[in-house]
């Protein structure tokens, strides 16, 4: 098989790592931040209790300490990856919760000062799609300008029923709309997916993939659904014992995915890094690398690519 194109490795699907290193010939690193914020459907906006899998980290295991200020954290975290990559480029994460809501000028003062730090490229920003303002769209517009913007929306399901089941607490509708706007200020848009929701069939999971080629987006990222302590999720889990999918079905249903998606949009990420002290099930999610490869195998197995079914 041919090489695909979107590529300089054996992987079969246009990475991130890939992207950054053709656009900036550098190695480029995401340095997870906390601003202390929370979430409207934690708050009572919109909603309580948060979504069923969120962990009292808010879904930010690996953000920094919330305690400290940006500086501090950003340069804990820089210090271990200058020791590998002593040259790399930066952007800064910010992760835990949902980072569009709060006062714009509070946003404003943390996505301009990580703009100071030496070798800052981009900012990336997660949240939800009912949590951006009008004057956040703005602001957004103009912080575009001066760097490399990512934001990332949770959908994780197109399906009504799951999104119920999850506590979702915001419709399909107001997520196209969200995308509407971000793609209507030329701002990147990278979609969070998650794949063995409770309930949902293989074919749903491929029909969320189906849905993200009819929207304009920049990226993905797909995980796996894992169960921590300490959340509703756990709860249901151990009244209901609903299926996790195993690590084969995983990494079938990630294949089939990948074939089916665009070639041009970058893959962030095909598996998640659970905290393994909090993790419940799958315990097969821990040995990352072992998931990455299989999911590598099964595509050279398959002769195959991504986007060799998007049409």
């Amino acid at each position: 098989m041919e090489k695909f194109k979107y590529s300089n490795s054996n992987k079969r699907y246009y990475t991130l790592d890939y992207y950054y290193k053709e656009k900036y010939h550098s190695k480029v690193f995401k340095v997870s931040l906390n601003m202390g914020l929370t979430c409207p459907n934690k708050d009572g906006k919109v909603g309580f209790g948060g979504c069923i899998y969120c962990s009292k980290l808010g879904s930010g295991e690996f953000a920094g300490d919330k305690e400290k200020n940006l500086k501090e954290q950003f340069d804990e975290v820089k210090k271990q990856m200058l020791q590998k990559w002593p040259h790399a480029k930066y952007i800064a994460y910010f992760q835990a919760n949902t980072n569009t809501y709060a006062p714009i000028d509070k946003l404003k003062k943390a996505w301009e000062e990580v703009l100071t730090y030496d070798n800052v490229i981009g900012i990336n920003i997660s949240t939800r799609p009912d949590s951006i303002e009008k004057e956040c769209y703005d602001y957004l517009e103009e912080l575009n300008k001066k760097t490399d913007l990512v934001v990332e929306l949770g959908l994780q399901t197109i399906h009504e029923n799951t999104t119920k089941l999850i506590n979702r607490c915001h419709t399909l509708k107001c997520f196209e709309d969200c995308v509407k706007e971000l793609n209507k200020r030329n701002i990147k848009v990278l979609v969070h997916i998650i794949n063995g929701l409770p309930y949902e069939t293989k074919e749903m999971m491929l029909e969320t993939v189906k849905y993200l080629n009819t929207l304009e987006i920049w990226g993905v990222k797909i995980h796996m659904l894992h169960i921590l302590k300490d959340t509703v999720l756990e709860k249901m889990y151990y009244q209901n014992k609903f299926h996790i999918l195993t690590k084969e079905e995983y990494v079938n249903i990630v294949c089939d995915q990948l074939e089916i998606l665009k070639e041009n949009v970058v893959i962030n990420r095909v598996t998640g890094d659970p905290k393994t002290e909090d993790l419940i099930e799958p315990f097969w999610l821990t040995k990352k690398f072992c998931v990455l490869n299989e999911i590598d195998k099964e595509m050279k197995r398959r002769n195959s690519y991504q986007g060799i079914k998007s049409h």
